[in-house]
């Protein structure tokens, strides 16, 4: 059923009004119709059905000569079409030292504990969690060589791939000369991919063509691969993007490829009696498959395999994987660890179906992409509420965190910041005054830079952002000119109390050491065994 004529352009300001008002911008589009979105070349096969319910998540804007669109590391939820003039892409910031997106090595933590055949030990670590190493990016969605540039023209997208799988952007996009774009939400993307093979299969192919040959070189697993076998896969692999509660493989039928994650969570579930456990989980890097693959007389799967949220996949066909396993001793190597850690820690989770259960958990309310969490033992706290106001004396009188949230066990989940791997919230932030901090995984908000527009707060999964009056308005020359006048709000939320050497406040304010940071599924089931620890 269409939309109304005023509802479709309501729809459309909501999406885009901030976004129209932002420096650089010499024109912006009101709502396109079906038939002027289909007079360009992008969307040209598409049927009207397919493009009146996407229609309010895509815009076109021309922006004026020298206007940054976005830089290295923004986290944007927009692919760019160019319909004329030209942006150049460069690298400025980025360091050589990437760390690779595709790893068979990566593990869970308690896969890690099952390989070293010992029980479990995870400790509860500070939430700077100094023991990682800080990575401004994870992936380059381009090669381009530091000091040079590619310019592109009408006709070209970019934008998409960090886009699609939730990574920062590993470019810098400047426009060289006028440039009229067509803008499209991630939202609209996904259904147009849905839609189209042909157009699916001309994003695959720029993802192939920039980024995926440099990825699958630089990672572990194909380190010491020859690189004509390794470009010759990169063409030959199926490239595979999934809906929430979509299904991969169904337990006990053929397996037939390795299938690599490059973004989102893959639930790993088997039967038990007379329900579906979910054993263990995949995440960005991981594999699927390998222990289907390489042990001898497993003729289906041990598991099925259902994608937690929008997931994208590397499938690698049996043949070409074989050939790679008879021409390379350290691939198989790999591949083995990982299978012989995935048979023992699933096969304990068989036996402790309280794990299983605290997996789902884990994977339904988000704390598989955490860093620092805040939980508290409902069984000692009394309510005192010093953890607030600890936090509050810290940030000149706001607290930062909600002392609710969802419970597990006698453990409460606060409405604090998790400082997720990949932070939602960053992407389209008008103003980058919410940003890492580059001080281990903290997110924070810049109250100088946010101009209270929300678009962060109802982006966070978690409804760990608030919004604040600061008891004052916009002056009449505030920018963008659309403030004038506005109370003035700011978006608040966890900073770790990054600046401050004794770490977070809520913590070391509570009076019965009932308040812990946790960095990890495993931290968490360190405090349900009764392993306490102080953050």
């Amino acid at each position: 059923m269409r939309v109304k004529e005023g509802a479709e352009q309501k729809l459309f300001e909501d999406r885009w009004s901030g976004y129209g008002s932002q420096s650089g911008i010499k024109r912006f589009s009101d709502q396109l119709s079906v038939s002027e979105l289909q007079k360009l070349e992008l969307f040209r096969d598409f049927e009207p059905e397919a493009l009146i319910p996407i229609a309010h998540d895509i815009s076109v804007a021309t922006w004026e000569r020298g206007a940054v669109l976005f830089e290295e590391g923004s986290y944007l939820d927009l692919a760019f079409y160019v319909i004329s003039g030209t942006v150049d892409l460069y690298v400025d910031k980025h360091s050589e030292s990437v760390r690779p997106i595709f790893n068979s090595t990566v593990l869970t933590g308690s896969e890690e504990a099952a390989l070293q055949a010992a029980p479990p030990a995870p400790r509860v670590q500070p939430a700077s969690r100094p023991d990682r190493p800080i990575t401004f990016l994870s992936n380059m969605d381009v090669d381009i060589p530091r000091g040079e540039s590619l310019s592109l023209g009408a006709g070209e997208v970019f934008g998409e791939i960090g886009s699609l799988n939730g990574w920062p952007q590993s470019a810098t996009a400047r426009v060289s000369q006028e440039a009229t774009l067509v803008q499209i939400r991630l939202p609209a993307l996904r259904e147009l991919k849905k839609r189209s093979k042909a157009f699916k299969d001309r994003l695959d192919a720029l993802y192939r063509a920039r980024t995926l040959i440099n990825q699958l070189s630089s990672t572990p697993l194909f380190a010491q691969v020859d690189p004509g076998f390794v470009r010759q896969l990169a063409e030959r692999v199926q490239l595979i993007s999934l809906s929430p509660e979509d299904r991969i493989i169904e337990q006990g039928a053929p397996v037939d490829a390795l299938y690599m994650v490059r973004s989102g969570f893959v639930r790993l579930g088997q039967k038990i009696g007379d329900r579906e456990a979910t054993v263990t989980y995949l995440s960005k890097g991981m594999t699927l498959g390998e222990v289907e693959l390489l042990v001898d007389g497993l003729d289906g799967s041990r598991f099925s395999a259902t994608s937690v949220g929008y997931s994208e996949l590397v499938r690698i066909e049996r043949a070409d994987l074989q050939m790679l396993l008879d021409q390379e001793p350290t691939v198989v190597r790999q591949l083995w660890e990982v299978a012989v850690a995935r048979i023992q820690d699933t096969g304990y989770t068989r036996k402790r179906l309280d794990k299983a259960d605290l997996i789902e958990f884990a994977l339904s309310k988000g704390l598989v992409q955490g860093n620092s969490m805040l939980v508290i033992d409902l069984d000692v706290c009394t309510r005192c509420d010093d953890c607030v106001e600890g936090c509050a004396s810290t940030h000149g009188g706001r607290p930062r965190f909600v002392r609710e949230g969802d419970k597990y066990g006698q453990f409460l989940i606060a409405r604090s910041c998790y400082h997720c791997e990949d932070p939602v919230c960053l992407i389209g932030c008008p103003t980058g005054a919410i940003r890492r901090t580059n001080v281990a995984e903290v997110v924070a908000i810049d109250d100088d830079l946010c101009i209270g527009c929300g678009n962060c707060a109802n982006k966070c999964p978690y409804d760990a952002i608030v919004m604040h009056e600061t008891g004052t308005k916009w002056p009449a020359d505030a920018t963008p000119a659309w403030l004038s006048g506005r109370d003035r709000k700011v978006a608040s939320k966890c900073d770790l109390c990054h600046t401050s050497e004794a770490g977070p406040a809520c913590v070391n304010s509570c009076p019965h050491s009932c308040a812990f940071r946790i960095g990890s599924l495993e931290d968490f089931q360190t405090l349900l065994a009764g392993g306490g620890g102080a953050a």
